[in-house]
C-alpha cells in the first residue's frame, strides 16, 4: 500500500479515537506536507512529418515529500497559430514519485491542413505559434492542489527535404538508346527523423522529356541525414534527340525534374533544375 495513504489510514483511525486529536494531527500534517512545484521545462517534436506533428511540452513536478503523489484531473487545451488541435493526457501514467522530480508529458497532434488551406505554405514557415492552457489538480494529504498550465511559444516546422541531382553514369549507349544511372541525394534539413514515402517525377536531359523517375518507399531520413539512391533509366534517342547528342557527347547537360516529395499522406511539389556532369 502506498506511504500516503497508509498514513490517512492511521490519521483516520486515530481521528476516530478523539475529535480533539483529529484536528491536531490535521494541522500538523498541514504543516509536516511541503507543497510540490510544477515548472515548464521544454516544448519538443516527438515526431513529424510533411502531414502532421505531434508536439510535447513536458512539465517537471518536484515531490518534496517522503511519500509518492499523483494526479487527481487534468484540464489541458492547445492551440497552434490560434487554431485548437487534439490534446492529450500524460503518457507515462498520472503518479509522482517520493522526494524527487517526475515529468509530465502532455502530447498534442498537429494535422497542418486543420491550421493552413495550403499546406506547402506552413512548411516554409520557420516556426509556428503555440499557446496551452488549463490545469492539473495533484491529490495530496491536505486535498486536490490545482496547478495552472499556461504557455506560450514556438516550435519549429517540419522543413521540406532538400533533394539534389548527383553525377549521372551512362552504364550502356548504343545506336538507339541508352542506360543512364542517375543518383539522387535526399538530404533531410531537420534535427529529427522524417518519413519520405517516396518521390516521383518526370525527368528532362538537356530539354527533352526522357520519362519518369521514381524512388519508392524511402522509409524514414534520420535527422540532418542524407539518403542516397540511384535511378536507372533506358532512353530512346529516336524521341529524345538533344538527350541523345548531350549523352553521345558527355560533359555536362542540364537534368530537369518535375514531380513531387510524399511524406505520410501529404505530396509536396518538387522541381528540380540542376546542370550536371554526365559521366560515360
Amino acid at each position: 500500500m502506498p506511504t500516503m495513504k497508509r498514513f490517512a489510514l492511521v490519521l483516520v483511525a486515530l481521528c476516530f479515537t478523539t475529535l480533539a486529536g483529529c484536528a491536531g494531527l490535521q494541522s500538523a500534517l498541514k504543516k509536516a506536507f511541503k507543497k510540490p512545484t510544477l515548472t515548464f521545462k521544454t516544448a519538443r517534436l516527438s515526431s513529424a512529418s510533411l502531414s502532421d506533428a505531434t508536439v510535447d511540452l513536458v512539465y517537471e513536478v518536484n515531490n518534496p515529500n517522503g511519500f509518492g503523489l499523483e494526479l487527481a484531473s487534468v484540464d489541458y487545451s492547445f492551440f497552434v497559430e490560434g487554431k485548437q488541435v487534439v490534446a492529450g493526457k500524460p503518457r507515462k501514467g498520472l503518479n509522482l514519485k517520493a522526494n524527487g522530480k517526475s515529468e509530465l508529458v502532455f502530447p498534442a497532434n498537429v494535422r497542418f491542413a486543420d491550421i493552413v488551406p495550403v499546406v506547402e505554405t506552413f512548411l516554409n514557415k520557420d516556426r509556428a505559434a503555440y499557446k496551452a492552457q488549463g490545469s492539473v489538480g495533484v491529490q495530496t494529504p491536505i486535498g486536490v492542489l490545482s496547478f495552472p498550465l499556461q504557455k506560450e511559444g514556438a516550435f519549429d516546422v517540419p522543413k521540406i527535404p532538400q533533394v539534389a541531382f548527383q553525377p549521372p553514369r551512362i552504364t550502356n549507349i548504343g545506336l538507339t538508346s541508352a542506360t543512364v544511372e542517375f543518383p539522387l541525394a535526399i538530404t533531410n534539413r531537420n534535427s529529427f527523423p522524417l518519413p519520405v514515402a517516396g518521390i516521383t517525377g518526370a525527368l528532362k536531359v538537356a530539354g527533352a522529356d526522357v520519362g519518369t523517375l521514381s524512388t519508392g518507399n524511402l522509409g524514414m531520413l534520420d535527422g540532418s541525414g542524407t539518403k542516397q539512391v540511384t535511378l536507372p533509366l533506358t532512353i530512346h534517342f529516336a524521341r529524345a534527340a538533344s538527350a541523345a547528342a548531350a549523352l553521345r557527347s558527355g560533359g555536362n547537360a542540364k537534368l530537369s525534374l518535375d514531380g513531387k516529395l510524399t511524406s505520410d499522406s501529404q505530396s509536396v511539389p518538387l522541381n528540380l533544375s540542376q546542370l550536371v556532369n554526365i559521366v560515360k
